[in-house]
C-alpha cells in the first residue's frame, strides 16, 4: 500500500547505476578505492579551529537566510574585483548541491529544456527531471571539449538553461578560454540562462581557470569550499549572479534549507585565508603519475583539472570492465553512471600514491587480459 504514496517525480530518479557498483563494493575486503569523489586530505586545522570557536562562541542558531554578513562581504569583494558587474550579488548556500536545487527550481518550468554536456555530473539530470525539466544532451566525446555548433543546434524555443561544469566531474576537462567565451556569448545571444558549476575551479593544472561570467554578466555561478578545502561534509557553498535570480533563490532557500550551517559559515571566513596551493600542486603530481602509469595501455582525454580521469575501456562495456576490476579488488565507476554511453570508466586520483600505484597495476593487468 505504501508504494502508492510515492510521488511520480521520484520514479524519474534512477539510482540503480551507482547503487550496483556500491552493492558489489560492499562485499569487498579492503578494496583499492579509486572511486572517491572528494579530496583525500583532511580539512585544514585553521578551518577546524574557526569552526570550533564559532560553536563555543554560540554561533549555533540560524543565520540570516542569505548568510552571515562578514562572509558575504569578503566573497562579494572578490567577485566585484574579478568581474566588475554592477548587478552581481552573492549569497551563501547549503553546499553546491543545495544551490543547484535552488537554481533549477527558481528558473525551470515544467517542459523547459536544460542543455547538459555528456558526460555529466550525475545530479544534473536527476534534479532537472525532478523540477519537470527535460534534459537535452550535447555530447563532448572524444576529447570532452565543447563544440559550440552542437550547442547551437540543440537550442529550441523551449531551451531555458545550460548547465556548464569546468573543471569537469567526471572527465577532468578544463574548458579553454575560447570554448568558454563562445558558450557565454551564445547564451547571451539566445537569452538563455547559463549556470556555471565552478566547485573544482581551484584545481587547474595546465592553464588558468576561465569563468563564463567574464564574458556574460548574467551567468549564474555556483561555487563552494567542499573540494578546495576538503569540507564536503560541512555543506558550505555560495552563488553569485544577477540580483533578480539570486533574490528568488534566497527566497526559496528560506523555505527549504533555511540557511547554510551557521558555525560553518564562520569557518568559511578562515577558509578564504587558507593557502591551498600545495594541495593543488600535489594533485597535479598525482595526475601526472597516473598519466605516466596508464597512458601506454589506455586512451586518456581530459584530465586537465579536478581529480578525475574518464578513461576509455580497452575491451567490453564499461560495466563489464568495472565488474572485472571489482573482482580484482579495485573500485572504479562505470561511465554509464555519468553518460548515455557505456564506453569509459571514472577513476579518482584523490588517494595516497601507493594506492594509486596499486590501482594502476591492476588496470594495466586488466587491459592485457579481457575477462
Amino acid at each position: 500500500m505504501s508504494e502508492e504514496w510515492i510521488a511520480d517525480r521520484m520514479h524519474l530518479i534512477d539510482a540503480s547505476g551507482i547503487r550496483k557498483v556500491f552493492d558489489l563494493a560492499a562485499k569487498m575486503e579492503n578494496p583499492i578505492n579509486l572511486s572517491i569523489g572528494q579530496p583525500h586530505f583532511d580539512t585544514p586545522d585553521s578551518i577546524k579551529d574557526a569552526l570550533c570557536q564559532a560553536v563555543r562562541d554560540g554561533k549555533n542558531a540560524y543565520s540570516q537566510t542569505q548568510g552571515i554578513a562578514p562572509l558575504i562581504g569578503k566573497i562579494q569583494a572578490q567577485v566585484d574585483e574579478a568581474y566588475g558587474h554592477a548587478d552581481r550579488q552573492v549569497f551563501i548556500s547549503s553546499g553546491t548541491s543545495g544551490a543547484l536545487m535552488l537554481v533549477l527550481n527558481a528558473l525551470v518550468n515544467p517542459g523547459d529544456e536544460v542543455i547538459i554536456f555528456d558526460p555529466y555530473f550525475v545530479m544534473y539530470t536527476h534534479l532537472t527531471r525532478v523540477v519537470g525539466g527535460k534534459p537535452v544532451f550535447v555530447e563532448t566525446y572524444p576529447d570532452f571539449s565543447i563544440d559550440i555548433e552542437k550547442v547551437r543546434a540543440a537550442i529550441t524555443d523551449r531551451t531555458k538553461l545550460i548547465l556548464f561544469n569546468s573543471p569537469s566531474n567526471p572527465t577532468g576537462h578544463v574548458a579553454s578560454a575560447e570554448e568558454t567565451r563562445a558558450l557565454a556569448e551564445l547564451a547571451a545571444e539566445k537569452n538563455i540562462a547559463l549556470v556555471s558549476d565552478e566547485i573544482y575551479r581551484s584545481f587547474c593544472y595546465d592553464a588558468p581557470f576561465v569563468s563564463p561570467a567574464g564574458y556574460n554578466e548574467n551567468v549564474i555561478v555556483i561555487d563552494g569550499f567542499s573540494k578546495s578545502h576538503s569540507m564536503t561534509g560541512h555543506r558550505l557553498g555560495f552563488v553569485h549572479g544577477p540580483q533578480s535570480v539570486v533574490q528568488q533563490m534566497i527566497k526559496l532557500q528560506q523555505y527549504t534549507f533555511v540557511c547554510a550551517p551557521h558555525p560553518v559559515q564562520w569557518a568559511g571566513l578562515a577558509a578564504l585565508e587558507c593557502d591551498i596551493s600545495d594541495r593543488v600542486d600535489e594533485y597535479r603530481e598525482k595526475r601526472n603519475l597516473m598519466q605516466d602509469l596508464l597512458s601506454e595501455k589506455y586512451e586518456i582525454s581530459g584530465a586537465q583539472g579536478a581529480f578525475y580521469m574518464f578513461i576509455r575501456t580497452p575491451w567490453g562495456t564499461a560495466t563489464e570492465f568495472c565488474t572485472a576490476a571489482i573482482q580484482n579488488n579495485l573500485l572504479i565507476i562505470p561511465g554509464n553512471v555519468f553518460s548515455g554511453r557505456d564506453t569509459h570508466f571514472r577513476i579518482s586520483y584523490a588517494q595516497e600514491n601507493p594506492i594509486l600505484e596499486q590501482g594502476a597495476a591492476i588496470l594495466n593487468r586488466l587491459a592485457d587480459h579481457p575477462m
